[in-house]
């Protein structure tokens, strides 16, 4: 065992065995409840008051064989009713239905169509109008690598123009989709960028 030095102060070390002793001694055992905790409920308990807690009885059914001493006793009080009060708890799979358990009816044949209650599906949008250059652009940009690939595949001779036409034909359609595009992201016609009326 180490040797214990006393620590600045006056107060003595801690002895860790002890403290590992403890722990491994207390393993595994539930501690006890704070002072005003309130017992744990059964599920089958939640719907009663908290102050009307009380174990399940056992369920009594007629016996099999007919004996007559295993009835219970026919002056036995049941006890009195329990009245739900205000510490109702909705929980899933207790008997009573939640807040949350509404779901909305079916539609009918005879309900109102879309058309009548308002909602309005807009039709597709038409595609914007497409230039010349733009389409012979997209044309070269396209074509020329098929025309390639295709002569790789037919097994046609490579001659110069084949090959002029089709890395030519890419690199301008290339070159001709970029220059077009818009280059300054100001735009003077786009007065704050919102919603023209």
């Amino acid at each position: 065992m180490a040797e214990h030095e006393e620590q600045s102060g006056g107060v003595p070390p801690l002895d860790e065995e002890a403290a590992w002793a403890a722990i491994v001694a207390g393993y595994g055992q539930e501690p006890p409840d704070p002072p005003g905790a309130r017992p744990f409920r059964p599920i089958e308990n939640l719907l009663l008051p908290e102050e009307d807690v009380k174990p399940l009885p056992p369920e009594s059914g007629p016996d099999p064989k007919g004996d007559p001493e295993a009835d219970p006793k026919p002056d036995a009080d049941p006890g009195p009713a329990v009245a739900l009060g205000s510490s109702v708890v909705f929980a899933p799979g207790v008997g009573m239905a939640g807040p949350r358990d509404h779901s909305p009816a079916e539609p009918k044949d005879d309900d109102l169509s879309p058309a009548e209650e308002g909602h309005f599906v807009p039709p597709e949008p038409e595609l914007p109008p497409a230039d010349t250059t733009s389409k012979f652009a997209w044309l070269a940009v396209v074509g020329g690598p098929v025309l390639l690939l295709l002569a790789v595949l037919l097994q046609w001779e490579m001659t110069w123009w084949l090959t002029t036409l089709g890395i030519g034909g890419f690199l301008g359609g290339f070159a001709t989709l970029i220059a077009r595009m818009q280059h300054d992201d100001e735009d003077d016609d786009d007065p704050g960028r919102g919603a023209v009326v």
